[in-house]
């Protein structure tokens, strides 16, 4: 069995940090989201993995290589243009073959693994075996509709009615009988070959397409309060460990990680938090849920419940909450007078600015 993995999409809820970066190399507790996905993957015992890249791919094959840190072998194919999921599956025929295979969304974060789906579903081996949970926004999702014994009757992609709040988690299981599927189906509304659309042909030419309602925490990473929420839930399972420099005159509360060469002099931090290596905090508050990247520095500044990326620095800031700031980004206080603010945001910016 082999893995088929998204990250080739291009990120515009994520924007301007997805201008520079691949949306799936945001980090969540100081690593990236994709390696979460690729590590469960290997867990579920997948070791043949093929990784969908797009303009970013150049970011993605240096994050992750060969895939041997991950105990993978990985396989790097091309997508163009974002046509769609189903069009993914299309173009790497080639290299899936004849196997069954995961087809794993790289930007999604799904608590649990995939090991118990995937046993399943080798278990059992169904054409098409979907997961899925209950949402309080269907109209924002791909859409299962069930009948009576619990088979998949119907799907819908991001319906404005929704027949149920079923929504389709972004991982699906597949037989090659999927390739006929997404080679049948047309572009949607939207101009994309939507994998929905794939499933929805086997399931009206008699495929036997299965599902599996999923208790455990998932969320698609693709905003910013989706990216600080699953930040928050992966620092909750952190250990507090400490292998830089925490001067006397510092707090460490709760479970707080100060990675290797980071030093936190005259300040408090409040866990679950994690400093990246080489970071400095000095005369600050680091708040719950905070994860400072690598080689950023905190200095006379309040921050919580936010992701600071490598590089980035704070300087003489009340207060940062609830934010996500790009690698080597700058943000320091504004002179007393006069009373002005200065700004050079690129686009697609969000700023909120205390009057």
């Amino acid at each position: 069995m082999k893995a088929l993995v998204l990250a080739g999409g291009s990120g515009t809820r994520l924007r301007p940090i997805t201008h520079t970066s691949a949306k799936q190399l945001v980090p969540v507790a100081n690593k990236p989201v994709l390696f979460y996905g690729l590590e469960a993957i290997a867990a579920a015992g997948i070791k043949n993995v093929g990784l969908i890249v797009g303009d970013m791919s150049g970011d993605i094959s240096e994050a992750v290589g060969d895939g041997s840190k991950f105990g993978l072998s990985i396989s790097y194919i091309e997508q163009r243009e974002p046509l769609g999921l189903a069009h993914a599956v299309l173009i790497s025929r080639d290299y899936l073959g004849e196997d069954d295979f995961a087809m794993y969304l790289g930007d999604n974060f799904i608590v649990g693994g995939i090991d118990e789906p995937v046993r399943e579903f080798r278990r059992d081996r169904p054409d098409a075996h979907l997961l899925l949970t209950h949402v309080s926004d269907p109209q924002s999702f791909g859409v299962a509709e069930l009948d009576a014994t619990g088979r998949v009757r119907g799907l819908e992609e991001k319906p404005r009615h929704p027949k149920s709040d079923l929504a389709l988690v972004g991982v699906y299981l597949f037989s090659p009988a999927i390739h006929e599927a997404v080679r049948a189906v047309k572009p949607s509304w939207r101009g994309e070959l939507e994998i929905t659309d794939a499933v929805q042909w086997l399931i009206d030419t008699g495929k036997d397409v299965r599902s599996r309602q999923i208790t455990g925490y998932w969320k698609d990473t693709g905003n910013v309060s989706d990216m600080l929420e699953v930040n928050r839930l992966v620092l909750e399972t952190i250990d507090p460990h400490c292998a830089g420099h925490v001067d006397e005159h510092s707090d460490l509360v709760g479970r707080v990680q100060v990675d290797d060469g980071a030093v936190v002099r005259n300040s408090r931090v409040v866990g679950p938090a994690v400093i990246g290596a080489g970071s400095v905090v000095v005369d600050s508050y680091v708040g719950p849920f905070t994860s400072i990247g690598e080689d950023c520095v905190i200095e006379d500044s309040e921050v919580e419940f936010s992701i600071v990326l490598r590089r980035a620095s704070l300087s003489g800031v009340r207060r940062v909450e609830a934010s996500l700031i790009g690698r080597h980004v700058q943000v320091t206080s504004a002179p007393p007078v006069p009373h002005a603010h200065r700004l050079v945001l690129g686009d697609h910016s969000m700023a909120q600015i205390s009057s």
